[in-house]
């Protein structure tokens, strides 16, 4: 009873050719903050770091300059980064930091629009 490989082979060869196929997409797709990666997006926000910890901290010049560039060019980059294991490592607390497009003045900004379980005001 001998069983022939060339079958499995050939299957095997198909499942690899997928994975492959499906692992090269991937790399060229654009995120939520377009191909700008989440973790250099969420650095150039460094300045906003205070105001999204303490909701009574000024919310600084350089802040809202950042946040309206990120809204312009990427506007779900900003709930992307405050949902981020990397903004929760960080001390970032979305409920507050949701508020600096406001806060800046932003016109531009997801107003009613859902970020996780917080509300973009």
């Amino acid at each position: 009873m001998a069983l022939s490989l060339k079958p499995y082979c050939l299957v095997v060869l198909f499942l690899f050719w997928i994975s492959l196929n499906a692992l090269v997409s991937d790399v060229g797709a654009a995120g939520e903050c377009g191909r700008t990666p989440i973790r250099s997006a969420a650095a150039s926000l460094s300045p906003c770091l205070g105001a999204a910890r303490n909701a009574r901290a000024k919310v600084p010049p350089a802040c809202c300059a950042k946040v309206g560039a990120l809204l312009r060019t990427s506007p779900r980059c900003l709930c992307a980064i405050l949902l981020s294991p990397l903004a929760k490592q960080a001390g970032i607390m979305p409920g507050i930091a949701i508020a600096i497009p406001k806060k800046c003045n932003i016109r531009n900004r997801q107003a009613g629009k859902k970020c996780g379980r917080y509300n973009v005001p």
